[in-house]
């Protein structure tokens, strides 16, 4: 390739070897700089990875020994429960009164209320009655525990209570589509029939007697109970199973 001619090959060659002598001197900075970060910051480094990887070990660990604590604790339910059907009640009661005080909160619940349902049925009334007061009022407990906890305490009280309290107490689950809408939704209807409110009453059981998960006992009760008060639920169940039809009907365009 010709010159141009003002460029000369001793300038050309000049040229390229400041180049090659600022990338060496780039370099030799830059692995001066690094030498002279690991120096000062290297060990912080280094004990900052081997505390993330401590905790994360530390993290399993607790994890696998939660673990190994929760399966124990299933089985120690499971075998007190056997224990019960088997008629060993002291042994039985031995592992809940251990349970009742595990730090698995699923456990800790089914223990003080299988011991609350031991009281009562042993005519111990009043103990029954703390005990479900105690978990109904538990935050540390998962709410379903405690919602059923609250409608056995409401029922034990019953008949000790006004009957606005039994309402009072149990609006939040008396609704339907709750899970525990037909036990606290059939107190609600009795304390409304205590009232001399039957006018509330019936559409609560008749309500009852047609949630499909319901226990078939306790639907039919309920059913019975809104007949006795004046509301015919199979009559109720054509005339919505008519009004259904003819709303997909009219849907349809037929």
């Amino acid at each position: 390739m010709a010159l141009t001619p003002t460029e000369k090959p001793a300038d050309k060659d000049r040229s390229g070897s400041d180049e090659a002598f600022l990338r060496e001197v780039d370099d030799a900075v830059r692995a001066s700089d690094l030498s002279s970060f690991w120096t000062r910051y290297g060990r912080w480094l280094l004990a900052a990875v081997v505390a993330g990887l401590l905790a994360f070990a530390g993290w399993i660990i607790y994890h696998n020994q939660m673990q190994a604590a929760a399966d124990l604790q299933s089985e120690e339910f499971v075998d007190a429960m056997d224990k019960l059907r088997a008629g060993q009640e002291k042994e039985a009661r031995a592992k809940l009164a251990v349970l009742a005080k595990a730090d698995q909160p699923g456990y800790r619940a089914m223990a003080q209320l299988v011991e609350a349902n031991l009281l009562g049925e042993d005519g111990e009334t009043k103990k029954a009655i703390a005990i479900y007061a105690k978990v109904a009022g538990d935050d540390s407990l998962p709410q379903t525990f405690r919602d059923l906890a609250l409608i056995r305490q409401v029922s034990a009280e019953f008949d000790a209570i006004a009957p606005q309290q039994v309402i009072d107490r149990l609006k939040p689950l008396a609704t339907a589509g709750h899970p525990y809408f037909g036990s606290a939704g059939e107190l609600t209807a009795l304390a409304y029939m205590k009232m001399g409110k039957d006018n509330l009453a019936g559409p609560i059981f008749a309500q009852i007697a047609k949630q499909e998960d319901a226990p078939q006992t306790l639907r039919s009760r309920a059913q019975q109970m809104a007949g006795a008060l004046g509301i015919d639920t199979v009559q109720l169940d054509v005339t919505r199973n008519a009004a259904a039809k003819a709303g997909d009907s009219a849907a349809k365009g037929e």
